[in-house]
């Protein structure tokens, strides 16, 4: 299991530890996580405080827009270069 990652978003869920442990469960039984694996990550849930619970999903849950953030941002570094090249076209023509 180590590593292993279900895709949820947990900004914008309902704070309460159980609303984000239910939200973890459901969408790792929808991946085809093992009982065992989901006990696993629960067990490591409840062994601790909220701070605690929230730094173990983090571990285990990944934003389901990560991929399309990455693109964005992407996208977002190329438009700067072409700015850069154009202020670079603009200098050498009022030379």
């Amino acid at each position: 299991m180590e590593g292993k990652k279900v895709k949820l978003t947990l900004v914008g869920l309902d704070g309460n530890a159980f609303s984000l442990m239910g939200a973890f469960q459901k969408q790792a039984r929808r991946e085809k996580w093992t009982s065992e694996e989901i006990k696993t990550v629960t067990d490591k849930c409840m062994s601790g405080d909220y701070n605690n619970l929230l730094v173990t999903l983090m571990e285990v849950c990944e934003d389901e827009d990560e991929d399309a953030d990455m693109d964005m941002l992407e996208d977002d570094n190329e438009d700067e270069d072409e700015d850069a090249d154009m202020d670079m076209l603009e200098d050498d023509n009022e030379d």
